[in-house]
């Protein structure tokens, strides 16, 4: 049989996304800096994600960098029909692996173009504009950014635009130059500070694709997680992203993995059913 993977969102009429997608990140080399050690295990994740149903596959090309859209194009091109596969700009890598936020427009441009090459495409199905550091929005205007990447979707090289790192205020200004699809921000367990924001994403058919849904370099680590997974015969990972599943119907879930059977822990969270003392004693983690 299928996997459940959530059931599916469409933020868009031609755009379909099943909730519990892939996030690609982990495929590249120590602190998403080189090759992957196993480059075969890491094609092997990435069909096997397809093979599970996932439809959603998040990336960017300053993974790597280069590496991981390198990958995706090794293992899944040419791409299945159903296939979305959801980048993201506003960054670079330095030498030394350091990250460098880059929004100059032009360059914003030319990561787009990037992104086209690397992963075999014509036309990138989303892409995200990076604004604010992976934990801190900003509150700056992204006209001038965003208003760039309108100018490549209006061109055809971008069906569909959303927002990474971004405030409620940024989501209203983006949205009065284009249409927005996918909000990507920081959000779990612990981390709740954009509750109100992922609710307006909701009443507005936005998918909100919390990154860093187990915590990300530093894993989430809770006692109350740990007693409630324990009473539901699952693990932690699951319970936290069966969690995320059951907060909002607009959450759209990117976990990533570098191993096939960490894939299917992942996607086995869709079927777990948090009852309401459960997820009583998970709310309390963030404070809600």
């Amino acid at each position: 049989m299928p996997a459940n993977l959530g059931g599916t969102l469409t933020p868009a009429q031609d755009l379909t996304l099943t909730r519990i997608g892939y996030g690609a990140m982990q495929l590249a080399g120590p602190n998403v800096f080189g090759p992957p050690k196993d480059r075969d295990r890491a094609v092997a994740v990435l069909r096997a994600a397809v093979e599970a149903g996932i439809t959603h596959i998040d990336t960017a090309d300053f993974y790597g960098p280069t590496v991981v859209n390198e990958l995706i194009k090794e293992a899944l091109h040419p791409y299945r029909a159903d296939l979305r596969i959801v980048t993201k700009v506003g960054a670079r890598r330095g030498p030394d692996g350091s990250w460098r936020q880059i929004l100059d427009p032009a360059d914003l441009k030319a990561q787009v173009h990037d992104n086209l090459a690397h992963l075999g495409v014509d036309t990138l199905d989303v892409v995200n504009l990076r604004l604010g550091s992976h934990d801190t929005p900003t509150e700056d205007s992204l006209a001038e950014q965003f208003g760039a990447l309108a100018e490549l979707r209006q061109q055809g090289l971008i069906r569909h635009l959303g927002l990474s790192a971004v405030s409620a205020r940024q989501l209203a200004e983006a949205q009065a130059i284009a249409p927005v699809v996918t909000v990507q921000n920081l959000y779990n367990l612990a981390h709740r500070q954009d509750d109100d924001l992922l609710d307006l994403c909701a009443a507005q058919n936005i998918a909100f694709v919390p990154y860093f849904p187990l915590g990300g370099f530093t894993p989430l680590q809770s006692e109350t997680l740990t007693k409630v997974a324990a009473r539901l015969d699952a693990s932690p990972q699951q319970v936290a992203l069966a969690w995320l599943l059951q907060r909002s119907p607009a959450t759209a879930l990117i976990p990533g993995t570098s191993s096939v059977t960490h894939l299917h822990e992942n996607i086995a969270s869709a079927d777990l059913t948090l009852p309401a003392d459960a997820t009583e004693e998970l709310n309390g983690i963030g404070g809600r």
